[in-house]
Order: structure tokens, then C-alpha cells, then sequence
């Protein structure tokens, strides 16, 4: 059986993600559990923003490129499926995903905020053409804007993750509506075009009716969770068999030395490819499984 996209506002869901977190600190307890979803409505799927490619380029990587970087060629990703399974709409309530229902063996990759900004990184990134998602903070980020118009470049989209990364549960409506906004404009104006996917920092207030309001209010149309976080050497599962399945997102962070122990940001991705090149999976993009509304 798939798992579905949810969009009710039980906060049960997040007790595990919140203990797996890799923002750091101490987010809001978790509340009851969750009531069963709904399926999101279907909708058109938009064009692609310029520079994002919907084919996976990773067949044409050789393997001295792998190999470079002290890796074993990950597998091939499948072709984009035609009937993106998440599908958003254009007004009402925002979906909260942390996974996308397929049956393809793929995973996602998505990294958060954006503090560590090594040159090697995006080096890594041309060479080998592994997507990623990019959830930026603006206050982070604000320092060198342009560091992450590379990665962009290379098909990887960028998305909103707040100003200043608080713990949104913490905060009045009007304050956590002026966080998402004030990224969403930064990010629009930075990158050109307006990232349709929210991240609230720790996994914080995702399935609350104010959060959902400001997340409608400034423009995302979906919020997005994780099953896995990397952390230096290895991954934190939520699942009990600790194991990826078909559909996850995974979640990562832009750090460097002084948060990793002494490692870089490359040694750190690579272990993350090498963990999911060991259980057999590919890297899909993230935008090429969700249908963004027309318009």
C-alpha cells in the first residue's frame, strides 16, 4: 500500500520527525495524533522554470567522475512519470508531504538552509548531477545570494524555509506569516522565480491551521517534511527497520566543518550517495513528481 499525502493538521506525525530533525535546538512538543487525509485535488502541471531539466543526466556521468569523489556510480534514475502523483492546487488548504507516493526507487534529496557555502560543493554537484531541493533561509543565505545560483542553474530548485529559521509554533500568526512571505519575496527576486514549497525549520508547526494560513497567504502551495536526515556519516531513519523506501525525502544541511567534525560538506553528501547507492535506490528530482498548478 502507498503512504498518501495528508493534508490534515494533527500534529501526532511529527513526534518521531521532530527527534530526527538536524536543524538543531529544541522545537514545540508533538500533539495528537493525525486525522486521515484527504487526497489532494488534482491539477495541470505548469512548465518547468527555465533551467530545469525534467530528464535525469546522471547516465551521463563516467565513472572516473564517481570515482573522483570516492564513489560508486549511483543507479540511473527513471524517467519523470507522466502523471506527477503530487498534485497541487491553486487556492485552499496546503498538503504536508514528507514522502511521494511511487513505485519507482527513487528518493529525494533536499538540504536545508544554506550556512556552508564551499565552492567544492558545487563542484560535486556539476560533475556528478545528483538533484537536489534547496530550502533557503534568508537571513543564512543573504550574506552571498549568488553561491546558490550555480546550483540552481543546474536544475536544482530553490524553496522557502523562512527568514530566520524560528520554531513556528512559537510565534503569533502574523509573525509567522511575515517569516514565509519575507523569504518567498527575498528568494522570488534573488532567483527569479517564486519557490511553490514551504519547509518549516525542525518540522515545526507543519500541520497547524496557522501555519497552513500563512503558507497559503504567501504563496507555497505544499509544505515539505522528510523520513531521513543525514548526519555525518550516516542517516537517522523514522521508519523501525531503518530502511529507505520507494518515495522518500531525505534531509540534509549546507554545513561544513565546525558543524560536522571536522569533515566537509562533500565527505558529507558523498556518504549520504554512498548510503543510498548500498540499498540499491536512485536519486529522482523533486519537482519532476509534483504537478504545480497551472497558471
Amino acid at each position: 500500500m502507498q503512504r498518501r499525502v495528508r493534508t490534515g493538521y494533527g500534529a501526532g506525525a511529527l513526534a518521531v520527525l521532530l527527534a530526527a530533525s538536524g536543524c538543531g535546538g529544541d522545537p514545540a512538543p508533538a500533539g495528537p495524533a493525525p486525522v486521515p487525509a484527504k487526497p489532494v485535488a488534482a491539477a495541470s502541471p505548469a512548465p518547468s522554470a527555465p533551467g530545469s531539466p525534467s530528464t535525469p543526466a546522471q547516465d551521463a556521468v563516467p565513472d572516473a567522475a564517481w570515482a573522483k569523489w570516492g564513489l560508486k556510480p549511483l543507479t540511473k534514475a527513471p524517467a519523470p512519470p507522466a502523471d506527477r502523483p503530487i498534485k497541487l492546487t491553486r487556492s485552499g488548504p496546503v498538503p504536508v508531504f514528507s514522502e511521494v507516493p511511487t513505485s519507482d526507487r527513487v528518493v529525494f534529496i533536499t538540504i536545508d538552509d544554506g550556512a556552508e557555502k564551499d565552492p567544492k560543493f558545487v563542484e560535486m554537484l556539476t560533475e556528478l548531477k545528483v538533484p537536489i531541493t534547496m530550502f533557503l533561509t534568508k537571513d543564512i543565505v543573504k550574506n552571498d545570494y549568488a553561491y546558490f545560483k550555480p546550483l540552481q542553474a543546474l536544475g536544482n530548485s530553490v524553496q522557502n524555509h523562512t527568514v530566520s529559521h524560528p520554531v513556528m509554533s512559537k510565534l503569533p500568526a502574523a509573525q509567522q506569516k511575515s517569516q514565509i512571505c519575507d523569504d518567498q519575496a527575498a528568494l522570488t527576486e534573488q532567483y527569479g522565480t517564486a519557490p511553490y514549497l514551504f519547509r518549516p525549520p525542525y518540522g515545526d508547526g507543519a500541520d497547524t491551521p496557522a501555519l497552513n494560513t500563512a503558507v497559503q497567504e504567501c504563496g507555497p502551495r505544499a509544505v515539505v517534511l522528510w523520513r531521513e536526515s543525514m548526519q555525518i556519516h550516516d542517516m537517522q531513519y523514522q521508519a523501525a527497520d531503518k530502511k529507505l523506501k520507494n518515495g522518500d525525502i531525505i534531509l540534509a544541511h549546507f554545513r561544513g566543518p565546525s558543524e560536522l567534525k571536522g569533515e566537509t560538506m562533500t565527505r558529507m553528501f558523498g556518504e549520504l550517495l554512498s548510503r543510498i547507492q548500498e540499498q540499491g535506490f536512485a536519486v529522482a528530482r523533486l519537482d519532476d513528481y509534483v504537478a504545480k498548478p497551472a497558471g
